[in-house]
């Protein structure tokens, strides 16, 4: 007797515990989306140069004459949002004897970053440094723009869920739905860089000239996924 009683205990205890992993009836997951093109509004110059010699010191101190000079001239047009201003890399390395291993010279580089949205101004100055090279050049899009882009499309992609769900729940059988778990994202194609090998800009070659460029589109997308109740 004791025996059956401690089975019947467990058989209860098994079907608790099995009942939660028991699939839900009547859900079905949907998803919906909706999407627009933004014309990218900040525009991001990287401007670099390369020094090598025998001297570390002089190295350094070539990069850090041309980085001060650079620097210089960028802080004339400097505007918070409208042409942003900062130092990127900056490193020095020795170079090795194959055979030897031994420090055989020096070889740095020094980076600036100039970005914003007043893309005229960043152009023009891109023409005026003659110290550092254009190394990239990219569009992004602004939080602000993102962000607005985001708020119009966002009451379309929850329309189209709901348009969704309502039409596979008729088809489905069922008079109606209720909303479960939602999840709302949304995310922005990321911007191609382009490199500047083949257009490097000097002071013989291109001084005071204003780099060419094109702003394009980015989209932005909002996702809307989740599941709902079918309902009779």
């Amino acid at each position: 007797m004791r025996a059956l009683v401690a089975f019947s205990a467990l058989a209860v205890t098994l079907a608790a515990h099995a009942a939660p992993d028991a699939a839900p009836r009547d859900r079905l997951s949907l998803s919906a989306s909706a999407s627009t093109d933004v014309t990218r509004d900040v525009l991001g110059v990287a401007f670099s140069t390369t020094r090598e010699g025998t001297d570390a010191a002089v190295v350094q101190s070539g990069l850090k004459q041309a980085l001060d000079a650079a620097l210089a001239e960028a802080r004339k047009v400097a505007k918070p949002g409208q042409v942003d201003v900062q130092t990127g890399s900056f490193s020095l390395a020795p170079r090795y004897e194959p055979k030897t291993g031994k420090i055989t010279g020096w070889q740095g580089t020094a980076e600036l970053l100039v970005e914003g949205r007043d893309a005229t101004a960043i152009a023009q100055l891109s023409g005026r440094i003659n110290t550092l090279t254009v190394n990239r050049v990219g569009y992004s899009l602004s939080r602000e723009a993102r962000e607005k882009a985001e708020a119009e499309i966002s009451a379309q992609a929850i329309t189209r869920y709901r348009a969704k769900a309502a039409d596979y729940a008729r088809q489905f059988g069922y008079g109606g739905y209720v909303v479960g778990e939602i999840n709302v994202s949304a995310d922005e194609a990321a911007p191609r860089p382009v490199m500047m090998k083949a257009m490097r800009m000097s002071a013989s070659s291109a001084a005071d000239e204003a780099l060419p460029t094109e702003a394009g589109k980015a989209t932005v997308t909002v996702n809307v996924n989740g599941t709902i109740q079918l309902t009779k």
